[in-house]
């Protein structure tokens, strides 16, 4: 009997630069931990990938460029990724492939590429997350938008990136792939309660996103990426993981997992739960 392939999240920006990277690490990271399934987190960011120094790792031993021989002959299977991965005891069940540091390369990745390495992280992880540019001018964008089972589209209440990026982008270059703007779950980086900007009325209507949810998260938080420390700030305390929790539920709602979880053994992951459905 054929193993059912893993599902694919994918998490690009309205624009560069506004934290898409860490929320979708984030809710990578807090995935893995509360449900215990295999979790991948492919760096798709082609020419500006981080992730790597976000964990405090300045030469990883292997990067997305470092798996182009497979992929151009197409020998990478789910089996090699999981062993490539980056997935260290702390980091809770969550694989990482650091992305591409061969910058002027990256127009060098074609469709078919891409599309070998993500039916391989399907069949290497019960759940993928792919971090993709926020520029769809690239094969890693397009291929992953497109073939993804649910598309995240982060933001924030700041006009210039969910008005006209949103469009041009998302809006225009999407819709000639095939993916319509209620196709995407928006996610809105919100910061501090009552920090200015647009609210989720006008952001909604402008981009014409059906669904959303809203992520709070410290400014200290940023502190983490520059120290490289972010996975030991989300491992220091529950409540920095569970910041995410307002992207990773709705996720979790939609893969059909949450019920799972209801009836898992495990007692602290019924306790999480119950807790969070009384703090609705």
């Amino acid at each position: 009997m054929t193993e059912k392939p893993g599902r694919l999240v994918a998490f690009a920006g309205s624009t560069p630069n506004i934290g898409t990277t860490l929320t979708a690490f984030g809710t990578a990271y807090r995935i893995a931990t509360v449900t215990g399934k295999r979790v991948g987190f492919l760096c798709l960011n082609l020419k500006s990938a981080k992730t790597h120094l976000y964990l405090g790792i300045d030469r990883p031993e292997m990067t997305l460029d470092g798996l182009r021989p497979e992929l151009r002959a197409g020998t990478l299977t789910g089996t090699k990724l999981r062993q490539y991965a980056f997935s260290p005891s702390r980091l809770n069940g969550l694989h990482v492939l650091f992305g591409n540091m061969a910058r002027d390369q990256a127009e060098y990745y074609d469709p078919q590429q891409i599309g070998r390495l993500l039916a391989a992280a399907r069949e290497a992880f019960d759940l993928t997350v792919a971090d993709v540019s926020a520029y769809w001018d690239n094969a890693a964008t397009v291929c992953a938008m497109r073939e993804a089972d649910l598309r995240m589209l982060v933001t924030t209440p700041n006009l210039t990136h969910f008005q006209e990026d949103v469009r041009r982008w998302a809006g225009q270059v999407g819709t000639q792939f095939g993916i319509s703007k209620e196709g995407y779950r928006l996610v809105v980086l919100g910061g501090q309660p009552n920090s200015g900007g647009y609210g989720m009325k006008e952001i909604r209507k402008e981009t014409g996103a059906v669904e959303f949810s809203e992520l709070r998260l410290k400014e200290s938080v940023h502190l983490q990426l520059d120290s490289g420390r972010l996975d030991e700030w989300l491992a220091a305390e529950e409540r920095n993981a569970a910041a995410f929790d307002a992207v990773a539920e709705p996720l979790l709602k939609q893969l059909n997992w949450a019920e799972r979880l209801k009836r898992t053994e495990r007692p602290w992951v019924r306790r999480l739960l119950m807790h969070r459905s009384k703090s609705r």
